[in-house]
């Protein structure tokens, strides 16, 4: 599975997951990332809505026979594997220069949280979490975000990291962060560009739903050898 891609964009591809998702938030990430991947389960969210998915993917327990059915054969991609995630599956199966995930927050909290270690699984990679009131990714060593004064910025580290911040009201340098330890919610963008740099890929950063277009931006600024998302 390594070297094969099942979906290649040259846009932006969408994957879709069986968690909380709605019709306005699905047109959001499409929007930025036209393409439709449905991870398992996810390819009932997306016949509801109306789409039929460029592929489906995933170890299919979710896949109900009533969505197999209602899909072209030669889409659906079953992977067995067990010690992947369908979303790390998918992301696997996809090369393209941005992902945004939706329907992986809001249901399950097990399930979030595996969403979350994906996320960091592929740090450095261009793929956005899309939630209801977030969205998250992981930070890539050296990050400029575009955000207006007063924008909530959380920083919540999946292992221990160091880092340094401008633009932030509470700045994050000489701090030791980890998790059960010193955590990074609920900070404040006080200019216009924030800069973040931090020692390990183990950051996740969470900003209002409303600012898609610009994590997107700032993970599409990064090098380009670590722009591409690529599976393997």
């Amino acid at each position: 599975m390594a070297d094969r891609k099942i979906v290649r964009s040259s846009a932006g591809v969408t994957v879709l997951g069986a968690g909380d998702v709605t019709a306005d938030l699905l047109e959001e990430a499409l929007a930025h990332a036209p393409a439709l991947v449905a991870a398992d389960g996810g390819a009932a969210a997306a016949l509801r809505f109306g789409r039929i998915p460029e592929a489906v993917i995933g170890d299919l327990d979710s896949l109900d026979a009533a969505s197999a059915a209602a899909l072209p054969q030669e889409r659906i991609h079953l992977i067995p594997d067990q010690e992947t995630t369908d979303f790390d599956k998918c992301l696997a199966a996809i090369e393209a220069p941005l992902v945004v995930a939706v329907g992986f927050t809001g249901a399950r909290l097990d399930h979030e949280m595996a969403a979350f270690s994906t996320l960091l699984a592929h740090a450095g990679r261009p793929v956005v979490l899309l939630g209801g009131h977030d969205v998250a990714f992981a930070a890539p060593a050296e990050l400029t975000l575009s955000l207006a004064a007063g924008t909530r910025v959380s920083l919540f580290p999946m292992g221990e990291v160091t880092g340094e911040s401008e633009g932030l009201r509470w700045p994050i340098g000489g701090l030791r962060l980890a998790p059960g330890g010193r955590i990074g919610t609920s900070n404040l963008a006080v200019a216009e560009e924030v800069r973040l740099s931090f020692s390990a890929p183990r950051m996740l950063v969470f900003l209002p739903r409303d600012c898609l277009a610009a994590a997107i931006s700032a993970l599409a600024a990064q090098p380009a050898g670590q722009a591409a998302v690529r599976g393997g």
